[in-house]
């Protein structure tokens, strides 16, 4: 199973490096797998008034939905944190 989720592992993994987050130095790389087996990465992206902050699972699913995909099947979220670090809440309603 991990074999079958390790290409969108790599993928927020490679995402995560073009974060910016200059102010929380928190960095996050998602990566988006759609229906048609395309991935979609994509990172935090901070802004100094924070509430213009997006964080990287909405930057891959826009990116994805700009590019014309509409169905999608699993998401990976990576982060440099040890514990697990969940979606946040608007990120959520966007994944559902």
């Amino acid at each position: 199973m991990l074999s079958e989720y390790q290409a969108l592992i790599t993928a927020a993994t490679e995402a995560r490096q073009n974060a910016h987050a200059a102010y929380s130095n928190f960095r996050v790389g998602a990566a988006l797998r759609a229906t048609s087996g395309r991935i979609f990465g994509g990172c935090n992206v901070e802004n100094a008034t924070f509430g213009l902050t997006v964080c990287a699972e909405r930057v891959a699913i826009f990116k994805a939905i700009s590019e014309g995909e509409r169905g999608f099947d699993a998401i990976a979220v990576v982060t440099d944190t040890d514990s697990l670090t969940p979606p946040c809440g608007a990120c959520r309603q966007i994944i559902w």
